[in-house]
């Protein structure tokens, strides 16, 4: 398993590894790994992952492996071979393509020598709420049931966690417990404008809720000053921590 040093992870959703490289370097002391997504992996492909790593820097790629159990077992080698923390795949692919992903992750990781990066599965995006669930997507339930099953077919599958948004955090560590892992999107620090994300929470209110790691982009990345606002969310992640310490004493 991948250490992280910190629950706070950069989402670099600009387009060159230039613009990355600057955030990255203003941002390091303060943060435990950088998401690179669909923008920057798509303008320049894995080098954005190796100028990351000879920076020292964990990478999470999010690419949301989704395709029949083959295509992603070979995607999750190949990421796994450039050493990225953590990979995602999509929980609507079903459980034998979860398994597929874990299991080359893992493998590769055997025959090359390095750690294994964490695996888990996003399950219903942050920019959803209930009535695009129900209605334009045609799923019935609650969003909340439906990402508790995915979690626990995830868990199921042998996959490290899931990406969830803090309001199913709760639910979640009822069904798959204290060790499955939970990356938390949808954060937004008190007063910044939620954008496209519906579902959404504190940093604070998500760490209380139990998330694992807390993925934050633009209330960091497009703030006047970057380096402050990510010490302003690591200060209310540690505020919430020393409480929840204080309140087992």
């Amino acid at each position: 398993m991948s250490l992280i040093k910190n629950p706070l992870i950069i989402a670099l959703d600009v387009d060159t590894i230039k613009e990355a490289s600057i955030l990255a370097n203003k941002l390091g002391p303060y943060v435990g790994a950088f998401k690179v997504g669909m923008q920057l992996y798509n303008c320049e492909g894995p080098e954005a992952i190796r100028i990351l790593k000879e920076k020292n820097f964990p990478v999470f790629i999010d690419l949301k492996l989704h395709d029949i159990p083959n295509t992603v077992a070979g995607a999750a080698r190949v990421l796994t071979r450039h050493g990225v923390s953590i990979l995602n795949v999509h929980a609507a692919g079903g459980m034998a393509m979860m398994r597929e992903a874990v299991k080359a992750a893992r493998d590769e990781a055997v025959k090359i020598g390095i750690n294994c990066p964490l695996v888990v599965a996003v399950t219903v995006l942050t920019s959803i709420d209930q009535q695009v669930f129900n209605n334009e997507m045609g799923v019935p339930g609650s969003i909340q049931e439906r990402v508790v099953l995915w979690a626990k077919m995830a868990n199921e599958a042998g996959l490290d966690g899931v990406v969830a948004s803090p309001h199913e955090i709760t639910a979640i560590r009822k069904a798959c417990g204290n060790d499955f892992v939970i990356i938390t999107p949808g954060v937004r620090p008190a007063g910044v404008m939620a954008n496209d994300q519906k579902r959404i929470m504190t940093p604070g209110e998500a760490v209380r809720q139990g998330a694992t790691y807390l993925v934050v982009g633009r209330p960091v990345t497009a703030s006047p000053d970057p380096a402050q606002a990510a010490r302003a969310i690591l200060k209310e992640i540690e505020e919430i921590r020393s409480q929840k310490i204080e309140a087992k004493r």
